[in-house]
């Protein structure tokens, strides 16, 4: 699977609820999308976007950037590596930014965006904003983790992230991820649509929060 063949079954998708007379269509892409982004994951969404305000469709857009909650992977692992590591390595500054969201507001967005007829594009990101240094430090004052929080350059980061990687037969955080996390393309400047803290939720769930270990690739191939 790669980004382009994921944007042409997107497209697919796309025709045949035309054809099927279809009434209304609600996308979940990301924050800040572009057709001229050097990461594909980010251009991949905004030819979807694209394919989407072209069709016959009524349309809903709703733009996430970091879903929390009890699957979230990004949060949980965060945590387990914060458990189990001695050193927590951050990529460059951390200063970079993030604004989750919780998954049920999400969800509640998702079913609402269905029942309406205006054509909207929305970013759905919850109340709060963290750099990656706060995250960080947030998750291990809440699990009481000792680990040392250190900041390495992005390449010493990404090759030690391979390597566990190997270590758990999974994708841990991928070059392109980085690029984009240090592009501040995961937050926004818009109000927030979502209601549920993140420092709450963490502080309600810290007693399993980083207890298991979640894999990118079973969650999308198994």
């Amino acid at each position: 699977m790669t980004f382009d063949k994921a944007v042409e079954n997107s497209i697919t998708l796309i025709k045949a609820a035309e054809g099927a007379s279809v009434r209304r269509i609600v996308h979940v892409s990301i924050t800040n999308p572009s057709n001229d982004s050097p990461l594909p994951y980010f251009k991949g969404k905004a030819e979807v976007e694209d394919a989407i305000k072209k069709s016959k469709l009524s349309y809903a857009i709703l733009r996430p950037a970091v879903i929390f909650g009890d699957q979230g992977i990004l949060i949980n692992n965060i945590a387990w590596f914060l458990r189990r590591l001695p050193m927590f390595p951050i990529p460059g500054s951390g200063e970079y930014q993030l604004q989750p969201i919780y998954v049920e507001d999400l969800a509640e967005l998702v079913v609402g965006a269905g029942q309406e007829n205006e054509n909207i594009i929305k970013d759905a990101v919850g109340p709060e904003v963290f750099s990656f240094n706060e995250l960080v430090n947030l998750i291990a004052h809440i699990i009481h983790s000792k680990a040392l929080v250190i900041h390495v350059n992005s390449e010493l980061a990404q090759f030690g992230t391979n390597f566990l990687g190997r270590l758990l037969n999974d994708v841990v955080l991928t070059r392109d991820e980085v690029k984009g996390l240090e592009a501040n393309l995961l937050v926004s400047d818009r109000p927030p649509s979502g209601r549920t803290r993140l420092t709450n939720w963490l502080s309600e769930n810290a007693n399993w929060i980083g207890t298991n270990y979640m894999s990118e690739i079973k969650k999308h191939f198994v």
